[in-house]
């Protein structure tokens, strides 16, 4: 292999160790000019409570974000581990859902790929769903297949347990959380045209308009539209994808609001296939190719459309009072097909097909106050804060009757599913409430900032049986998460950190076949304790941390038969990263992470062995250059490297690592006197066929992808 997650890693290391040097030869340098670009958008609010924060040297990170009930923060101020991406970045590698974006961070890694069902991403070795992403903070508002990204302006990472932050997640996730940060109208009038290609004959048109208005501009309205048709990436499909959003904002002396809505219409034939491997298999078959869909005959529709609206009010320089609510309603239809048995030698399974349709009604709020206040020599931060997430899902299943004999690499059609297709109907009602106190304290003219906060949650569910409408189960069950962080800066560009907080999930509701079925456990608590160095050299932010996390796993007694949290999974891991402008014109983003992922077992089998998907080592190195000899064009690479993972419990079984190679170019010029952009990337320039694992789950990754794309700003 030509590019291996070893050769990545080197290349990280040095990557920073050749930034540190070069950061610290130009710290007193006048900045140079940068060549023309085309106008990025900005919030701007005399509060500044709810503007965005300024992009960091380079312009493909920020230098800070939103981090929940903490409020909006600069990363050198918080005591953890965050990454915020500009929508520069996210134009330049032509992104096209949150996926595409987040996995610029070795801690980060998609589990399946573009043209599959949906997003799911893996954070610090734990699994982050994709409908468990935010929207300007309000959580639950995002379904469980993909978010485009045409109408978001920041992408915001916060790694490890945003329980104590955000809320429970509605699928808990604790490896980490995403926030998106809808698009608002800039101070200058925009209408901007985006054409663009992908793979083989699909086509696209984006429209991104915004106007301010008002004595002060303080009104704003951003309108996004996207139509995308054609095949992809995948051989004799379609994807059919339209977007409308809009964006109102008010920014005045003392009161911001502003409000979303975004409709959504997805209709894929031909979807990127998803398959569990044969327990008598000692070896992981080879990817077959990644153009082939060894389900043909696959199909997903998909509608969904979200409201939401955020309130901030100054009351005065000390107080401030904010709220927001979002309501979320979708619902998709797809095959559900499956290799019965999983993928055997020689790449033949048995294929069964299914419909799986499914709906989620959601309706998500919070409030809170925020004081700022001294008590003596010692700052306060100090803030009360509720959140509500009421939610409602159903789903309809029926499976084919009948099986039929398939390979992966000849693959036979979908056998058909008799009987009617009826609605969806309810099977579970979800209702999260917490409430939270939290303080920080700032000593030494702010040269310590002290975190502390407790977040009350409580978790209620009703379950249903869809087809007879019964109720099955009740759950309701609560817990405390805590908070300690601390920021300590010895140098003013220096920020050493350290955090213990704890995620919360809600407890599983045991199924037949245990002694005790049907009983709901409680919520199970994820401890997280990370310490840190933060060092900004003006030019470059390098960021060390090393961290664990814990959470309980659960387990079938073998001589009960009671199905308990009696089990863990440890994830202890190091991770290095540096982003910024080494020079004038070079950007870059370089990170690896290291990972020991234990597990602590009643099991002979699986105790003290490695968790199941997790690799070792993970290595990004991405550079974005403007060429010095023509001005306006500009190069950029990036390479991901993933170490291998284990399959199985007992570790003998492993999926094979990864390393996909990305290269791109734009140049910025003017036709008839507007700025445009041409941007060329191409994914996975070697072509190579490889797995990405969800758990036992693996999905081909996507194949060689050329995208072009043309911007006009009228």
């Amino acid at each position: 292999m030509l590019f291996t997650p070893k050769k990545i890693a080197v290349a990280v290391l040095l990557a920073l160790s050749v930034s540190h040097v070069m950061a610290e030869e130009k710290k007193n340098a006048v900045d140079s000019s940068t060549p023309e670009t085309l106008g990025e958008v900005e919030v701007k609010s005399a509060a500044d409570n709810n503007a965005l924060a300024k992009p960091y040297a380079g312009g493909q990170v920020a230098k800070g974000g939103s981090l929940g009930v903490l409020g909006n923060q600069d990363v050198m101020d918080v005591p953890f581990s965050t990454v915020n991406y500009t929508s520069e970045l996210i134009q330049n590698q032509q992104a096209r859902s949150v996926a595409d974006v987040v996995v610029n961070d070795a801690s980060v890694r998609a589990l399946t790929a573009p043209g599959g069902f949906g997003d799911q991403f893996q954070i610090r070795g734990y699994t982050v769903g994709n409908e468990d992403t935010g929207l300007n903070g309000l959580f639950g508002l995002t379904s469980t297949t993909r978010v485009p990204l045409e109408m978001v302006e920041r992408v915001q990472v916060l790694k490890g347990p945003g329980t104590f932050v955000n809320g429970i997640p509605p699928s808990g996730s604790i490896g980490g959380s995403v926030n998106l940060v809808t698009k608002r109208a800039g101070n200058d009038p925009l209408t901007r045209l985006t054409t663009s290609y992908l793979g083989e004959s699909q086509f696209a048109a984006h429209i991104d308009a915004g106007r301010r208005f008002g004595q002060n501009n303080e009104w704003g309205v951003r309108v996004n539209a996207l139509k995308r048709s054609g095949e992809g990436t995948i051989d004799k499909g379609s994807q059919q994808t339209g977007l409308a959003s809009l964006g109102l904002d008010y920014l005045g002396e003392k009161l911001r609001w502003s409000f979303d809505a975004l409709v959504q219409a997805d209709d894929i034939r031909e979807f990127r296939p998803q398959a569990t491997i044969s327990s008598s298999l000692s070896r992981i078959p080879s990817a077959p190719d990644a153009r082939r869909n060894f389900y043909p005959g696959t199909k997903l529709d998909y509608n969904g459309k979200t409201f939401l609206s955020n309130l901030e009010y100054d009351v005065n320089s000390n107080v401030t009072l904010y709220g927001g609510v979002g309501y979320t309603d979708f619902s998709y239809k797809q095959n559900f097909p499956s290799a019965a048995g999983g993928i055997g030698a020689g790449g033949d399974f048995t294929l069964s097909n299914a419909n799986y349709d499914f709906y989620s009604k959601t309706f998500v709020s919070n409030a809170g106050a925020r004081f700022k206040f001294a008590t003596g020599n010692v700052g306060h931060t100090l803030t009360l804060a509720a959140n509500r997430l009421d939610q409602e899902t159903g789903y309809f299943y029926a499976q084919s009757a009948g099986t039929v004999a398939s390979n992966i690499r000849n693959p036979a059609a979908l056998p058909p599913i008799a009987g009617s297709r009826n609605s969806p109907e309810r099977s579970q009602e979800l209702t999260l409430t917490s409430y939270v106190l939290t303080d920080t304290l700032s000593f030494l003219d702010e040269k310590v900032l002290l975190t502390l906060g407790v977040r009350d949650q409580k978790v209620e569910q009703l379950s249903y049986d869809p087809t007879s409408g019964v109720k099955t189960g009740t759950y309701d069950e609560s817990a405390a998460s805590p908070l300690a962080g601390i920021v300590i800066k010895p140098l003013d560009n220096v920020s050493v950190y350290a955090n213990h907080t704890k995620g919360l999930t809600q407890g599983d509701v045991i199924g037949a076949g245990f002694q005790n079925v049907g009983q709901a456990l409680a919520p199970y608590k994820s401890t997280q304790n990370e310490v840190g160095v933060k060092v900004d050299f003006g030019r470059i932010t390098t960021i060390v941390s090393v961290f664990q996390i814990e959470r309980p796993n659960l387990e079938t007694d073998a001589v009960t038969n009671r199905r308990e949290y009696s089990g863990e999974q440890r994830n202890r891991g190091l991770e290095i990263s540096a982003y910024g402008e080494v020079t004038s014109g070079l950007r870059m983003m370089a990170s690896t992470t290291f990972t020991d992922p234990k597990v602590k077992s009643n099991s002979a089998t699986s105790d003290g062995k490695d968790a199941i998907g997790v690799p070792d080592f993970t290595a990004n190195l991405g550079l974005d250059w403007d060429t010095p000899w023509v001005e306006g064009l500009s190069f950029n690479s990036r390479a991901i490297g993933t170490s291998s993972a284990y399959y199985d419990s007992a570790n003998t079984v492993s999926v094979p690592g990864w390393t996909r190679l990305d290269i791109g170019a734009r140049y910025i010029t003017k036709a008839a006197g507007k700025p445009i952009v041409f941007r060329a990337n191409l994914e996975n320039v070697l072509d190579k066929d490889y797995w990405l694992q969800s758990g036992t789950f693996l999905t081909i990754a996507a194949p060689r992808t050329l995208l072009l794309s043309a911007t006009i700003d009228f």
